[in-house]
């Protein structure tokens, strides 16, 4: 199911993130999406950009995991994970894509952001949407092509 899925991905994003932001400095974990029931990829960022020897470290920090799971670790790209409410106050007046647990989903621009809800302008309508209810989000890179 589903839902099985988001639930365990925010499992694994609790007890990675403070595991790897208070090793790596400077290093913040965006998002922790499973790929397969045995693969999930970490998506990070550094202030100095991610390069495979950041890569690897935060892999190395992953040790435990890796008996049970294979680990990708990423930078993020040009359609930026945004899923804690930091990153959506981040974010806002950018283009997000998002994905509720109920399967909604909506494109559109990011115009307010707080520790419990974000709204979205889509088409001119505003849609307040809970942070917890959401499962997916990314910021799309405007300038590129998707």
């Amino acid at each position: 199911m589903a839902t099985g899925t988001y639930d365990r991905e925010r499992e694994l994003t609790e007890a990675i993130t403070p595991a790897v932001e208070s090793t790596l400095a400077g290093v913040e974990v965006l998002a922790v999406e499973l790929l397969s029931p045995a693969r999930f990829c970490v998506y990070v960022d550094h202030p100095d950009g991610v390069d495979f020897a950041l890569c690897e470290r935060v892999t190395r920090l992953l040790d435990d995991y890796r008996a049970h799971w294979t680990i990708d670790v990423s930078s993020p790209g040009p359609e930026r994970p945004v899923r804690r409410p930091e990153h959506f106050r981040r974010a806002i007046g950018g283009t997000v894509k998002l994905k509720t647990a109920d399967a909604k989903r909506l494109r559109g621009t990011l115009v307010a952001a707080d520790d419990h809800a974000v709204t979205v302008s889509v088409h001119g309508t505003a849609h307040q949407i809970p942070v917890d209810e959401i499962v997916r989000g990314n910021l799309i890179d405007e300038d590129g092509a998707e």
